[in-house]
């Protein structure tokens, strides 16, 4: 069994699900001998091939959807809680050195 055939996720195997559609009309008996299965093959190959690409490419539009989230989610963050304990050192340590080179 394989998914709908002729849809626009599968416009790259529209000639081998021709092919088979073609095969198919030939007559049920054409059919029931198996003279279909090796299109039939090749078309469950194609579908699985444009599947596996399509899930690849939204787990990649996922990955990078949720990467630029979370550096919104960071920055503000950053703005409620005011600078980073990193950067507050680093304040503190330059206001130090400036008292010391004033007296």
């Amino acid at each position: 069994m394989h998914s709908h055939l002729h849809t626009s996720y599968n416009a790259n195997c529209e000639e081998i699900m021709t092919a088979l559609d073609e095969c198919h009309a030939k007559g049920f008996l054409h059919k029931v001998i198996g003279s279909c299965n090796d299109i039939k093959r090749d078309v469950n190959k194609c579908l699985s091939a444009e599947r596996y690409e399509r899930a690849k490419r939204n787990r990649d539009d996922a990955r990078s959807n949720r990467r630029r989230v979370e550096e919104i989610w960071a920055k503000e963050r950053e703005l409620d809680q005011g600078p980073a304990p990193a950067t507050a050192a680093a304040n503190v340590a330059a206001a130090a050195s400036t008292s010391a080179t004033k007296q």
